[in-house]
């Protein structure tokens, strides 16, 4: 991979994670986050760059892998920040664009959830619909 297209996906990561940090800061002003979010998305994130290390170690020694759905599925439930840092750090699961398509799908599903589980008009709409 060319050393441009690593720069730019590293940009976008560190962008990316940035982003939902202001997000997060955005969301903590209008409706106060419970502290227990942040260590939610610090610890998964943590759990995800080393199943991302595991991962890569295994790969590079030929010893069985962890699954690609893991792999999404931990990055889904909050630890995507600590995967996006594994992609960049480790230079791992950068180039299959199929397993990068449906990462930003889940990256993109955990942060709709975030903003809807945030946001006070969540019970007024489940209420609504009998929820």
């Amino acid at each position: 991979m060319a050393s441009g297209t690593i720069r730019v996906q590293r940009a976008v990561a560190l962008l990316t994670i940035a982003l939902f940090l202001a997000l997060c800061l955005v969301v903590n002003l209008y409706w106060p986050l419970p502290v227990w979010v942040g260590g939610l998305y610090l610890a998964a994130s943590a759990v995800c760059f080393v199943a991302y290390a595991i991962d890569k170690s295994a790969a590079v020694a030929g010893r069985r892998r962890i699954s690609e759905r893991t792999l999404i599925l931990l990055g889904l439930a909050c630890g995507w920040p600590g995967a996006l840092v594994a992609q960049q750090a480790l230079r791992h699961k950068t180039q299959k664009v199929s397993f990068r398509s449906v990462f930003r799908g889940s990256v993109f599903l955990n942060v709709a959830a975030f903003v809807a589980l945030s946001s006070p008009l969540l019970p007024g709409l489940l209420a609504r619909a009998g929820l």
